[in-house]
């Protein structure tokens, strides 16, 4: 067990393995700083992030400041006299938060840094057919996700994955990461190196709802990778009879459909819909038509005459 005191920061399902890994490898997290409840559900309750949740269940004390400038909050987080704080899918923090620890602050982010900065690195890698991606723990510095490399692991990206495969392996491998990132921190054999803004190739902007709208023009396996890297959630979406209809699982055809525009489909009524699109066809598998439940696309054809 280690008396390097930790404060961990984070607040959605991708940053509750790094936590626990931490809390069961003995290592002493004296607190947890997470997003204030919001209301959830049909039933709108108040509810605790999955940080928070998975916090009290292992009895560490949580704080959940709306403003992380504020005074009360910054003499309550210097109360807690970390040696270095953890940050795993968190706000952005200024720097009088993550300045404060003797020992840095450092953040895990899903993506081999310096490429895919921003909010969603695990979606824009698919989307745009990347083959390897991965995880990177590094200093935080002014400018968002630019400081110094602590470590990096790669990730292969299957053919057959979409965001949700991948975030569940990304979520296991940067647990594992963000362990190894403090055992060195506690050693002191940690050796940072600076980003190369050579390899800065792609960014990765937070998703709007207009980032998953299939554009039929374009070519079958790129509207394939949005599909991919938008399933589960948030999903690709178009139109269909005039009512939006969410996307989940297509798969390429090697050819055209003959007479067909792109946007165009063809459909045998039981077991085919297929999409024309740039080049090749498109078949849809899987998809949700607005007000109803997600099905398989022959079930979909048996309550959908097109």
């Amino acid at each position: 067990m280690s008396n390097l005191r930790i404060i961990y920061m984070g607040t959605p399902e991708f940053a509750v393995p790094s936590l626990k890994l931490l809390v069961s490898n003995a290592w002493n997290v004296v607190a947890v700083v997470t997003a204030p409840d919001k209301p959830q559900g049909r039933g709108r309750k108040l509810a605790g992030s999955p940080v928070k949740q998975a916090a009290e269940e292992l009895g560490i004390p949580v704080l959940q400041p709306t403003n992380l400038k504020s005074p009360e909050f910054v003499k309550e987080l210097e109360s807690y006299k970390a040696d270095v704080q953890v940050v795993v899918a968190f706000r952005m923090l200024p720097e009088v938060v993550w300045d404060m620890p003797p020992l840095g602050t450092f953040n895990l982010h899903a993506s081999l840094l310096p490429d895919y900065r921003g909010a969603a690195p695990i979606n824009w890698a698919i989307i745009n057919g990347e083959k390897i991606t991965g995880v990177t723990t590094f200093f935080l510095q002014h400018e968002i996700d630019t400081g110094n490399i602590i470590f990096q692991e790669e990730e292969p990206i299957l053919p057959e994955d979409n965001v949700g495969d991948l975030y569940e392996r990304l979520m296991d491998r940067g647990a594992k990461l963000v362990l190894r990132t403090i055992e060195a921190i506690a050693r002191n054999t940690v050796n940072v190196i600076p980003q190369d803004e050579s390899k800065a190739k792609h960014r990765a902007p937070k998703l709007y709802k207009e980032t998953g709208k299939i554009d039929w023009n374009q070519p079958a396996e790129s509207i394939h990778n949005l599909v991919r890297g938008l399933s589960p959630y948030p999903s690709a979406w178009t139109f269909i009879n005039g009512k939006t209809c969410k996307i989940y699982t297509t798969a390429v055809i090697e050819k055209d459909i003959p007479n067909l525009m792109a946007g165009e489909y063809y459909t045998d009524g039981k077991k085919t819909l297929h999409y024309q699109t740039g080049n090749q066809a498109l078949a849809i598998l899987d998809l949700q038509m607005e007000g109803k439940k997600r099905m398989g696309v022959e079930e979909f054809l048996r309550g959908n005459k097109l």
